[in-house]
């Protein structure tokens, strides 16, 4: 089967990494995986041969939206998706059959307005009816990266996945770190300063820590109010008293490198895709790396995707003294570590996800 994925942007970031590895996937599986997009200076196997495309996956994320206004006819919205410039959304609209177009949501907006912990998926009713108009336009077949959707019409498909080839040795004989996160703060605050709370009472045995990515220093002052101190609270001052060390981001393919320059990584989950336990890309890299990831999620949540004995790093009540328990036996911790590796490699694997993805398309 020849798979068409439409993204917004052929980059390293977020999605478009899944992209690359599904590609590599069908290889293996006597697939084919094509971006829809010119393929001069890409890394990409791109196209723009709609008619050769046995089905078209559209990956939609926040930044995609539909403009106010949009003409409906036929059940199609002409003036298509926002923020894919290069692409001419109706003439995919108009020459692949309806029953070979695939939905991915992948940040739960395919919901009525949802607003939780601070966090939220549309600003109001009105925007959450533009954006599910948007996903029927496209497909009956809407899908999100969770096992758990809300609406009844709307069937989980988990996207991102694992590769064991990300994996790094686990040798915990010489650290820079104590602690590591890695990722920009977008909604992530509270879970962040939930971690850095449990370790304030042990701070001076836990060594240094790490902030690698944007806006932790200060919110972005472009960004208007109120989605600035929603989306991007941060408390500079904190972080100083607590010795936390500010770093620029690094590229894609750096993450797991600089995750595994510490001890251990929290494993955060901004409020809203927490609720509707969705994956992300970062749900499979962080156990990749030579670190022990330590879950600020909900054990049933962590459970499901990691397997029965990942619920030994879900931080509880005593999460101080967890921390410190990571720190002195990371060898004992780092054989649960490995049992997380074999299960996500066999039940979340890209080869898994793109066979699943392939029944998908072909239903």
């Amino acid at each position: 089967m020849r798979l068409m994925f439409v993204y917004w942007q052929p980059s390293n970031a977020g999605s478009a990494q899944d992209i690359l590895r599904y590609h590599e996937a069908a290889k293996k599986l006597g697939h084919e995986v094509v971006l829809y997009a010119p393929a001069e200076g890409t890394r990409y196997h791109c196209s723009l041969d709609i008619d050769a495309a046995d089905a078209v996956v559209f990956v939609l994320e926040w930044n995609l939206y539909l403009p106010p206004g949009g003409e409906k006819k036929d059940g199609v919205i002409r003036t298509g998706l926002m923020g894919i410039g290069h692409l001419n959304v109706v003439k995919l609209l108009s020459r692949v059959p309806r029953e070979r177009r695939v939905v991915i949501d992948c940040d739960g907006m395919y919901n009525d307005a949802i607003h939780v912990g601070g966090d939220f998926n549309h600003p109001n009713d009105e925007a959450s009816q533009c954006r599910m108009a948007l996903c029927q336009s496209i497909s009956d077949k809407i899908y999100q990266p969770t096992l758990h959707p809300v609406r009844p019409e709307v069937r989980p498909f988990l996207f991102h996945a694992y590769d064991p080839a990300w994996e790094q040795p686990l040798d915990f004989r010489s650290k820079e770190f104590g602690m590591m996160y890695v990722g920009s703060n977008w909604f992530r605050w509270r879970a962040l300063h939930r971690v850095l709370q449990a370790i304030e009472p042990v701070r001076d045995r836990v060594g240094r820590i790490g902030l690698v990515g944007h806006d932790w220093g200060e919110m972005p002052w472009w960004v208007e109010s109120p989605l600035r101190e929603q989306a991007y609270f941060t408390d500079p001052e904190y972080l100083k008293r607590l010795g936390v060390e500010l770093m620029p981001p690094v590229p894609v393919e750096e993450v797991i490198l600089t995750m595994s320059r510490a001890v251990f990584n929290p494993v955060l989950i901004r409020p809203l895709f927490d609720h509707l336990r969705l994956v992300t890309c970062r749900t499979f890299e962080t156990p990749a790396a030579h670190t022990i990831p330590l879950f600020a999620q909900s054990a049933d949540y962590v459970k499901e995707i990691y397997g029965p004995r990942a619920a030994d790093l879900v931080l509880g009540d005593n999460a101080s003294e967890q921390i410190l328990d990571v720190l002195r036996r990371p060898e004992h911790y780092a054989e649960i570590v490995l049992d997380i590796r074999r299960h996500l490699a066999e039940h979340h694997s890209y080869e898994v996800r793109l066979q699943e993805l392939v029944r998908i398309a072909s239903s």
